[in-house]
């Protein structure tokens, strides 16, 4: 059974997991739309193939983020919600004379 600072740990991942993809994904946007520009301007260039070789780079990213996030969000799933006691009514107990 994990204790609950794993609990606390994996909540804190699965959080800076997010924020880390949201960047990720406006690094892909973000060089997407350079590289389409710069092909645009001038195709075959440097600054392309630069703008190309980014894009590529934060894709890879984006995806290997994605894959940590499933992997941490499928560990978290398996772990029971909470350690409370199942409410169940109980017969009325009398004492033993």
């Amino acid at each position: 059974m994990a204790s609950n600072t794993d609990r606390v740990k994996s909540l804190r991942a699965v959080r800076q997991m997010h924020r880390v993809r949201t960047f990720y994904a406006g690094g892909v946007l973000l060089w997407a739309v350079l590289t389409a520009f710069t092909t645009w301007q001038s195709p075959g260039s440097r600054p392309m193939w630069v703008s190309a070789l980014l894009l590529a780079v934060f894709s890879g990213l984006l995806l290997t983020a994605s894959l940590w996030l499933q992997r941490l969000q499928a560990t978290g799933e398996r772990r029971p919600a909470h350690h409370a006691a199942p409410r169940q009514t109980t017969a009325t107990r009398h004492a033993h004379a």
